[in-house]
């Protein structure tokens, strides 16, 4: 594929974690429907429309490569993945960076209550590089979110620790096109073993 021919939006999913609250089990390991957690998100952003997609991996890596079949999927290693999430998407935009992609639609591995439905609802919303939009349940922003590529160098300087891009996006709230979803998704997060009655 040509940077020509590729797509403007790529899938930028974040499953580095090493879910700590979990008693140390990953989160891109765990089973849903059959398969790892990380294999079905990366079905969700297929079936959305991403045609590509590129992982961010952390914890075991190793095991998530050889466990979890993401055929053609750009694998991207954080080695600082225990600083937490912002660490793992500054590696996720860096590896998009002069992949010709024109946005990345982020979405977080430990969120299957949200479907291909939701996910293709926030990817429709891209127009041009300063695109900005996000996923809203009864009007509260969530995931996913697209972040047009004039403002990943922005949200790189910002992302620290498990804040992700949220300091980015709280000064610019005006400028994010808000996507509802509540009706087609449930943005649960798997963070604790409680959560694990969500996975089928």
């Amino acid at each position: 594929m040509t940077e020509k021919e590729a797509p403007p939006v790529a899938g930028l999913l974040l499953a580095a974690g090493g879910g700590r609250r979990l008693g140390g089990r990953p989160k891109a390991l765990l089973t849903h429907r059959g398969r790892p957690l990380v294999e079905y998100a990366v079905g969700v952003l297929r079936a959305a429309g991403c045609a590509r997609v590129h992982v961010v991996l952390g914890a075991q890596a190793a095991a998530v490569r050889e466990r979890a079949e993401l055929g053609d999927c750009v694998l991207v290693e954080n080695p600082d993945w225990a600083d937490g999430m912002g660490s793992s998407l500054r590696a996720g935009l860096d590896s998009l960076a002069g992949a010709g992609a024109r946005a990345a639609l982020v979405s977080l591995v430990d969120q299957p209550g949200i479907g291909a439905e939701a996910v293709a609802r926030v990817l429709a919303a891209y127009e041009d590089e300063t695109s900005l939009a996000s996923a809203a349940y009864d009007g509260v922003r969530g995931h996913p979110v697209l972040f047009g590529a004039a403002h990943w160098a922005g949200i790189a300087a910002t992302a620290t620790g498990d804040r992700g891009a949220r300091a980015y996006l709280k000064e610019r709230a005006a400028a994010i096109r808000l996507v509802e979803c509540g009706d087609v998704a449930r943005p649960y997060d798997i963070d604790t073993e409680a959560d694990l009655a969500h996975l089928e």
